[in-house]
């Protein structure tokens, strides 16, 4: 039987969850400390079984959110309470607890409805963490799980600026808040916000740690890939080299081609270490077409 997969409750872009089972597969049997300096949502971690995690992304309000749900798992009671008073103030949809959309909206609104019924007090709540100086990471996320994409997007000036979607808190949204509040309630888990070669600095490695990196990916275009570029990717895959010399046992996701673009510079590197296919199957969220892609999994290890 297949172990289950548990998802990010951040259901964030890039997540890996519809990978799990596959790379999984391939991470070694036992971990000590594990390493993840692009946590992203964070589906990854909640997969693996470790002594200690360190846990980073350069995103703080990501990492606030991750805390914050992290603090939340003492007392999830309290946390689904604070939930629902904010769900019922700004008369947002609660498909997870009851449905409280009306026929005709449904019926007007046949593949809108959930963005025409929470746009009004969405953009409530966006007009409040905006405004305050520093943002509660409990607002954030429900702008995170009402919002587009289910993204966390900010304009140059440090405001959120993701329209309404299409989506609502929803019981998958709380399972996962659930399975995520289980998971992380006595486990040793560390989250930072650094640049990943800080990240990377000073750190002691002992034996049976395992550093796992999802980074951006250079030829696609994603919006959280704007900031990487091929300084970035050079000096990423020296940190892994390094990594390496080091004996630390290490599982890099990337892709090597997409839409007719190539890396050849991945390409070139890889061949040194171990190269795992993995079947992937994205989805283009403007046309629903199937992206031409080719993920691979880079590992340096004997699992």
């Amino acid at each position: 039987m297949s172990k289950k997969i548990k998802r990010s409750p951040l259901f964030y872009v890039g997540d890996k969850y519809k990978l799990m089972s596959q790379i999984s597969e391939l991470f070694p049997i036992k971990i000590n400390n594990f390493y993840e300096p692009f946590t992203g949502g964070g589906t990854v971690f909640l997969n693996i079984e470790a002594n200690n995690y360190y846990l980073n992304d350069i995103d703080k309000n990501l990492i606030d959110i991750h805390n914050f749900l992290m603090k939340s798992s003492s007392n999830s009671k309290k946390f689904f309470r604070n939930v629902g008073n904010i769900i019922k103030q700004f008369n947002l949809s609660k498909s997870y607890e009851k449905d409280i959309i009306s026929v005709s909206l449904r019926k007007t609104w046949l593949k809108t409805y959930f963005a025409k019924f929470n746009k009004v007090g969405y953009e409530k709540i966006k007009k409040i963490v905006n405004l305050s100086k520093k943002k509660d990471p409990l607002m954030l996320y429900i702008l995170l799980i009402y919002g587009f994409n289910r993204m966390l997007r900010f304009n140059s000036s440090g405001d959120f600026n993701l329209p309404v979607g299409n989506v609502d808190f929803n019981k998958n949204v709380f399972k996962a808040l659930n399975e995520y509040f289980d998971f992380v309630k006595n486990k040793k888990i560390y989250f930072t916000s650094l640049d990943f070669k800080e990240f990377f600095m000073k750190k002691n490695y002992k034996k049976d740690d395992f550093v796992y990196l999802d980074p951006p990916y250079l030829i696609t275009s994603s919006e959280y890939n704007k900031l990487w570029n091929s300084k970035s990717e050079s000096d990423l895959l020296e940190t892994i080299d390094q990594l390496d010399k080091k004996g630390v046992k290490f599982a890099l996701s990337n892709v090597t081609h997409y839409n007719g673009r190539k890396n050849n510079f991945l390409i070139k590197w890889m061949k040194k270490y171990k190269v795992h296919k993995v079947t992937s199957n994205y989805i283009s969220y403007h046309n629903n077409s199937t992206k031409n892609i080719k993920e691979v999994l880079i590992t340096n290890y004997d699992k």
